[in-house]
């Protein structure tokens, strides 16, 4: 096992993986911005070091500081937890020569997953469905000819995106060919790489994802699906494990396809696998998350594995401690991710400080979380403070004991998702789970 981690990461998923290598033994090195000198990232850890100024240039993607800090501190090991150094294969080259194990995939597979269009011909070749799309666009009458036999609408995407940027719908050609241009400038802005792809757009399908772990041994088991459907501006809102709109013969399909998803990346470590579910319960490959996901915890509850320990085993070298045969998915969970936000103001960003801070609890309800009352969340970040996860044996019941936990939620001196939440969980359409990636763009506050 490692002598010693560093959390390359920030907020309550650095705090995740401090508390899954405690439990381990193992001791922890937090890495902060100025701006993050008062969180509570850096007071859990074993030790702390200041990386760089307020923005996440200098510092949490401050490649050359993050290496000195692990170098300095003595780590063996860094986790780059979701977002910022995630799903760089460059970190994780450069962690390789300098002999500290990246805990997550190798540079090779994120590479090759990580360029969608890529990924989506790697996908074919095994048989894993896919939407009908096109490779890298490089001539704008050619990716004409092929929307037109595809049928619109199709959809843009930049080969290296991620997080709902770089992607637009277009309906018609000339929609098309000026929404190319314009992806290829925000791919070339947010991932430093102007490529971009089309496939193929779905009207309001479901968006299933298939979580996945495999080891160096070539050992691959999915721990089931959630639905991640409920989205603005194809970013997750309200995430739940399992998907009321899968059963048990597609539930298996699903599983099988990400494994072999996986086996085609000659993937190790944590990754989850994206599909898109059409009304008739036909899934294709959309895309592969080389990292873990925001809203694993949900996954956590549903099949009683500690996703980021069982990250950190295989990172070390061992094998995968339990097999396919071993995972018995149990009841539901709904996890709600609590942003600094402003609902009546198109989900403006409010950051500000935090004056008062009281959580629920209970049976089945987790919070994960990296403020507290007085702590100032900073402007220069994801305004997330927490994910707020409930598990029930059916999923009404889960759906229930989540309108109790927000309605027990306090938070003061920030505007908060919290009041969008609780509206959206007694929504009748949310109730009936009969509902899709179209859902807030007819959603009324009842």
């Amino acid at each position: 096992m490692f002598k010693k981690v560093l959390i390359a990461n920030r907020g309550e998923v650095a705090i995740r993986i401090i508390r899954a290598c405690r439990e381990i033994g193992i001791p922890t090195v937090s890495v902060y911005s100025q701006a993050d000198a008062g969180s509570l990232h850096v007071s859990l850890a074993t030790e702390a070091y200041c990386i760089g100024g307020n923005e996440s240039s200098k510092s949490y993607l401050n490649i050359p500081a993050i290496i000195s800090a692990a170098l300095i501190s003595g780590a063996d090991a860094i986790h780059p937890g979701y977002g910022f150094m995630s799903e760089r294969a460059d970190f994780a080259e450069i962690c390789r020569e300098h002999n500290i194990t990246f805990i997550g995939p190798s540079p090779e597979s994120m590479q090759l997953m990580g360029d969608k269009a890529t990924a989506r011909k790697t996908m074919a070749a095994k048989n894993v469905p896919i939407t009908p799309g096109t490779g890298i666009i490089t001539d704008i009458e050619e990716a004409k000819k092929s929307a037109e036999k595809f049928g619109y609408p199709v959809i843009v995407k930049a080969t290296a995106g991620g997080g709902g940027k770089g992607m637009r719908v277009a309906n018609t050609p000339e929609e098309l060919e000026q929404n190319i241009n314009l992806c290829r400038q925000e791919a070339e802005k947010f991932f430093g790489n102007p490529d971009v792809y089309m496939e193929k757009y779905l009207v309001n399908p479901r968006h299933i994802e298939v979580q996945i772990i495999a080891d160096k041994f070539g050992n691959v088991v999915h721990l089931g699906e959630r639905d991640c459907s409920i989205q603005r501006r194809h970013q997750k809102l309200i995430e739940e494990a399992p998907s009321p709109a899968v059963d048990d013969e597609t539930r298996k399909k699903l599983g099988e396809a990400a494994v072999q998803a996986a086996k085609a990346a000659n993937y190790e470590g944590v990754g989850t696998i994206e599909f898109l579910l059409d009304k008739d319960k036909n899934f294709y490959f959309m895309e592969m998350n080389t990292r873990l996901q925001v809203e694993h915890g949900i996954t956590e509850m549903i099949s009683n594995v500690d996703i980021v320990r069982e990250q950190i085993n295989i990172a070390a070298g061992n094998k995968l401690s339990f097999t396919q045969d071993d995972i018995k998915l149990s009841g539901h969970a709904i996890e709600c991710r609590i942003n600094a936000e402003d609902p009546d103001r198109n989900f403006l960003p409010a950051p500000g400080e935090i004056n008062g801070y009281i959580t629920p609890g209970g049976f089945g309800v987790r919070v994960d979380s990296h403020v507290y009352s007085g702590y100032k969340i900073p402007p220069y970040y994801d305004s997330l403070i927490s994910k707020l996860m409930c598990w029930a044996p059916t999923r009404e019941e889960c759906r229930r004991r989540m309108y109790r936990a927000l309605k027990e939620y306090v938070i003061t001196g920030v505007k908060t998702t919290l009041p969008f939440y609780q509206d959206l969980i007694e929504n009748e359409v949310f109730i009936s789970g009969n509902f899709d990636t179209g859902f807030m763009n007819t959603y009324k506050k009842d």
